[in-house]
């Protein structure tokens, strides 16, 4: 399962997750900063990436839209770049079971 980082996430997060997530990325490190919530939502979904991000408009619209891609919420609030690096690395098992074998769209992460 690859990941692609919103751009509220920090892009010095990815080589920490790389080995749990390969293939992962940030919308920063593709050129996607500028981009609007539809244009990323499209390249995950071409790209076959999970959107990981803090914000709720990817819940609308998938909720318009449907799956792929999939999504991982952080109803963290902000966190230190290791707090998130700690939270998907120890939640990887639930986010594979979740959106993987359950076929769920998001998963909420608290």
């Amino acid at each position: 399962m690859k990941l692609l980082l919103d751009e509220n996430l920090s892009r010095r997060i990815v080589p920490f997750i790389l080995e749990a997530y390969p293939g992962s990325t940030q919308v920063a490190l593709i050129g996607m900063e500028q981009a609007d919530d539809q244009a990323i939502w499209e390249y995950a979904r071409l790209n076959g990436f999970v959107i990981v991000t803090r914000d709720a408009d990817y819940l609308d619209l998938s909720t318009l839209h449907g799956q792929p891609p999939k999504i991982v919420w952080l109803r963290t609030g902000n966190q230190t770049k290791a707090a998130v690096i700690h939270l998907l690395l120890k939640s990887k098992e639930a986010i594979e079971r979740t959106l993987q074998q359950e076929g769920k769209a998001c998963i909420e992460i608290y």
